[in-house]
């Protein structure tokens, strides 16, 4: 592949998708206490983690004595890290014990399987802009806005 060609633009559904996730906003009181609930119990769940042996093994950078200047810190745990680990770390971290216990639905999966990459996306410190609280994120076709 030629590093000069330009990068496609992304299909019509992906931006339509993006702008909805994106500019959606939630007026029903519920929606926000219920994801309050599943954040705090996906970070319970990531801090506890960290008293197994087993999961602070896998835990951290993937080449020992790296360090990362501008990385992404991650509760708990004192390295800073490149976004596709620390959201490995954290990830691993919620998920390790299995035991959240705030999303009681028919979906096979939990809120918070998507939480380590979604607070380790979108714009940090180095782009020049502070990343807004919690999570952040950016549109396919450039336009960005915090989450």
């Amino acid at each position: 592949m030629n590093s000069n060609s330009p990068v496609p633009a992304a299909d019509t559904l992906l931006n339509q998708l993006t702008d909805y996730v994106l500019d959606y906003t939630p007026v029903n009181p519920e929606a926000y206490g219920t994801a309050r609930y599943c954040l705090i119990d996906s970070m319970g769940c990531a801090l506890r983690s960290l008293d197994d042996a087993d999961c602070r093994r896998v835990l951290g950078p993937l080449v020992d004595d790296i360090t990362i200047t501008g990385g992404i810190r991650i509760p708990g745990l004192a390295h800073e890290l490149e976004p596709v680990q620390a959201a490995f770390n954290l990830g691993s971290m919620i998920r390790w014990l299995d035991f959240n216990d705030t999303w009681l639905a028919a979906e096979w999966g939990h809120p918070s399987d998507n939480l380590g990459g979604r607070r380790n996306s979108g714009r940090g410190a180095a782009d020049g802009k502070a990343p807004a609280p919690g999570f952040a994120t950016r549109r396919p076709h450039g336009n960005d806005q915090g989450l």
